[in-house]
């Protein structure tokens, strides 16, 4: 075996092993990667390969299933050991990201064979692979790939709150790679003529889906600009100018609001509970040259004191905003997840709001498309807490339809902003404590 060849069985091997264990212990593909050495060890190529690959089976899942579902007489047993996931791999790669047969079923048979368990079924998974190859793209005719690759607990959740049409929408852009939307602490100035890209709204620029490796892009390292979703850096806008005022950002890290925030002058106070995820925040702050205080500390704590010219609460949440980047949220999460997270959501926004000073804004945010975690959490707030008042979203800045006759904002992964399509699921709400 050439070394090209092992290098590709490393990888091929360890994506099988990580397909099964993000599942079964509930992590992002990014952390099932970050917690794995063997992972880590790898060059930075074959590591975006590992993860390319992982991700663009979650977000074909459903039909992925189907197609294996009609070329398989019987499930797999217990006893195949990977296979199955190794099947995965092997059709996501064949249909999706389109790499060259031969390689794809060489590398999956000797994937199978290295697998005590797995071996007994190399010829099973040799036959099925190059009937994938055979049929190509006419095996996904007639299977309804939105509904398929959407589990039924969200669909039917989806369907109930934005109507069936809008529900496929979501689902149907969940399909689609999305592009890298990079935030600029002094403008965007001549980085479109650097890096390329579109030139959206709110003054950010998206590079297409397959750009190179983030670190290698000209201006990541010189600290020159961070990553941010769009739908991301509404929460910031609402609180309006924060030039010289004091702002707690609660639930901070990794800190792409903090920047933000930073960026923009404030005084920012950046809390969360996770030190290591206060270890990406230092490091983007140090990268970008920009300065906040840093307190490792739970939001829900009384010591946490003080009143604040403004607070911004990214509530942690179920992130089915998110599925775009991480399409293997769906099989991590579920609705007891959601119903708990909403009652800490609550009990936070409660802190939150005794940390506003009289006069002062509070904006609330998730990056959750349930009702739950978004409108029905203010709806609550705004019901007991009469101190507080919503203060309308308006501004062109905004995706068209984006703001609410409530006065909220709620983005969807279908919407379009300005020429380019699609953003995360955010909801965003800016509050006034009367003084």
């Amino acid at each position: 075996m050439t070394s090209a060849a092992a290098h590709g069985l490393e990888v091929r091997r360890l994506a099988a092993q990580l397909l099964r264990t993000s599942v079964e212990r509930r992590l992002t593909v990014e952390d099932a990667i970050s917690g794995n050495r063997e992972a880590q060890a790898l060059e930075l190529r074959d590591r975006a390969f590992l993860s390319s690959l992982l991700l663009t089976s979650f977000r074909h899942k459903g039909e992925i299933d189907a197609i294996l579902a009609k070329l398989l007489d019987r499930p797999l047993p217990r006893k195949s050991g990977p296979a199955r996931d190794i099947l995965v791999l092997g059709v996501a790669q064949l249909l999706f990201l389109q790499l060259a047969p031969h390689a794809v079923i060489d590398l999956a048979v000797r994937c199978a064979k290295a697998d005590r368990n797995a071996l007994h079924f190399s010829g099973l998974v040799n036959a099925v692979l190059r009937k994938v190859a055979a049929g190509g793209a006419g095996l996904r005719e007639g299977l309804d790939t939105p509904r398929l690759n959407t589990p039924d607990w969200l669909w039917t959740r989806w369907v109930k709150h934005y109507g069936a049409d809008e529900a496929r929408a979501i689902a149907m852009a969940h399909a689609d790679r999305p592009g890298l939307d990079i935030s600029f602490a002094g403008g965007v100035g001549d980085w479109r003529d650097v890096l390329g890209g579109a030139l959206l709204p709110n003054g950010q620029l998206r590079l297409p889906a397959g750009h190179a490796a983030v670190p290698e892009l000209p201006g990541f390292a010189e600290g020159s600009w961070w990553i941010q979703d769009a739908a991301a850096t509404i929460p910031v806008r609402l609180l309006g100018e924060v030039q010289g005022k004091t702002i707690l950002d609660l639930c901070a890290a990794p800190g792409g609001k903090t920047l933000q925030l930073a960026a923009s002058g404030g005084e920012v106070t950046a809390v969360d509970l996770s030190e290591a995820r206060l270890g990406r925040l230092r490091e983007n702050l140090r990268r970008t040259g920009l300065a906040a205080t840093i307190l490792a500390a739970d939001v829900l704590n009384p010591n946490l004191a003080g009143e604040w010219d403004a607070v911004l609460l990214d509530a942690p949440c179920s992130a089915t905003g998110t599925i775009r980047r991480h399409p293997e949220l769906p099989y991590l999460r579920d609705e007891a997840q959601v119903r708990e997270l909403a009652g800490l959501q609550r009990r936070m926004l409660r802190r939150a709001a005794a940390l506003t000073k009289p006069g002062g804004m509070l904006v609330y945010c998730s990056c959750s498309l349930e009702p739950e975690e978004g409108e029905m959490r203010i709806r609550g707030f705004l019901a007991d807490t009469p101190g507080f008042e919503i203060v309308p979203a308006s501004g062109n800045w905004l995706p068209q339809g984006a703001a609410k006759p409530e006065g909220w904002v709620r983005t969807l992964p279908s919407m379009r902003y300005g020429e380019a399509q699609g953003m995360d699921g955010f909801f965003a709400a800016a509050l006034r404590r009367r003084a």
